[in-house]
């Protein structure tokens, strides 16, 4: 492999690793708020 696709392919790794680690931080300081109602469309 030529150095420039070895750069290349170093930096798409660290923006798809640096965005996973982004939404794991976001989501730990900002919780989804569980749902309270029941779920509608659904026969019981």
């Amino acid at each position: 492999m030529s150095t420039s696709a070895v750069i290349m392919m170093a930096i798409a790794i660290l923006i798809v690793w640096g965005g996973l680690v982004a939404a794991l931080l976001k989501l730990r300081g900002h919780p989804d708020e569980p749902d309270d109602e029941e779920p509608t469309g659904t026969v019981a």
